[in-house]
């Protein structure tokens, strides 16, 4: 059995190459630690461990056991460093090989925390990236001074920004809360996670990829499911399908339901006028063939639907005519049209 462990310090949302190691774990190991190294209290933060597996489980990532804080097992970590400590600095350190394992306040470092939890746990691979490849060699050695067989290293490439740098806190889509308050979904993020797999190299963040695939999940969502994740009735979803993101699909729902107000330039009242008897002859609910029917029939006499949009949603841009159209009953949209002909009218430009 492949035993790993994905072990975030507790320092908030996770960074998106920690959310890569995460999902790397999950898809390498058969059994997974969620260990919180929080040997450092100054990098911990107020809620940062909630904050970890909130992201972790929108993420859909899970794990087999903990979270277990590195924090609650001190006794054993000081335990250990009793055995391989070799000298004492003049401030009171415990040092071996010339690495710092417990601080002259006698709290364990993460180097000695670390190898301990893995041995203890029986850790055989450990899945992380590539800027842990320098803690290798004594890694190693540490696990063998405490009689162990060290696990498998295996160091996968960083996440860059559009920098060519790694990703860091001052970049806009560096951590998961980034991409969530985005309105990206959770399924996006991991599947393009997953597509990274454990890359051998550094990979540079594909922000347009991860919106394909945003779209693509938004698409093959349930109704019922959309619909909640919108707070929006089910009767609107179809107008909701193109979005790329929540908050996109959000706002998609927002113009169909409660439109802002527009004026039209009067060159609009005859394409109004013309969808207004269309519309008006037609059963009080369209489906999908008949709405695109509709839009087609008013293309094909030359009809502006950038304006028939702009008078049923109040906005330029949107969702598909043809789903808003769809997604309004008959007398609702009759009657967003005749508002919006009063208004040409007394435009009168």
């Amino acid at each position: 059995m492949i035993r790993v462990r994905f072990a975030p310090s507790p320092t908030g949302s996770l960074h998106l190459g920690n959310a890569l190691s995460a999902a790397a774990n999950r898809s390498f190991g058969d059994w997974l630690l969620l260990r919180i190294d929080d040997t450092d209290p100054a990098r911990s933060v107020p809620r940062g461990e909630e904050a970890i597996v909130s992201d972790l489980e929108w993420l859909g990532i899970s794990w087999d056991e903990g979270p277990v804080r590195q924090s609650g097992r001190r006794d054993r970590h000081l335990a250990a460093a009793e055995r391989l400590t070799d000298v004492e600095d003049d401030e009171g350190a415990l040092r071996w090989h010339g690495s710092t394992l417990v601080r002259p306040d006698g709290s364990p470092t993460y180097q000695l925390a670390t190898v301990v939890d893995d041995v203890d746990f029986g850790i055989t691979h450990v899945v992380r990236g590539s800027d842990h490849r320098p803690n290798e060699p004594l890694h190693r050695a540490l696990t063998e001074a405490l009689g162990a067989h060290p696990p498998e290293y295996v160091h996968h490439g960083l996440v860059l920004g559009p920098h060519g740098r790694k990703l860091s806190k001052r970049d806009a889509h560096s951590s998961v809360a980034d991409l969530r308050e985005e309105g990206l979904l959770g399924e996006a993020v991991r599947a393009y996670l997953d597509e990274l797999g454990l890359p051998q190299h550094d990979v540079q963040l594909d922000l347009a990829r991860l919106r394909r695939l945003a779209i693509d999940a938004i698409a093959v969502m349930p109704d019922e499911e959309l619909a909640a994740r919108t707070d929006a009735p089910v009767s609107v979803v179809p107008a909701l399908r193109g979005a790329r993101t929540l908050v996109e699909a959000r706002e998609f729902a927002r113009q169909v339901l409660e439109p802002a107000p527009v004026e039209l330039t009067a060159a609009a009242a005859p394409t109004l006028e013309r969808f207004s008897e269309l519309r008006a002859g037609g059963p009080p609910e369209l489906d999908e063939r008949g709405a695109r029917e509709l839009v087609r029939e008013l293309k094909a006499v030359g009809g502006d639907l950038r304006a028939l949009r702009q008078a049923l949603t109040g906005a330029e841009r949107g969702p598909e005519l043809w789903a808003v159209v769809a997604a309004i009953p008959r007398d609702e949209i009759l009657r967003r049209l005749e508002r919006a002909l009063a208004g040409s009218v007394r435009s009168g430009r």
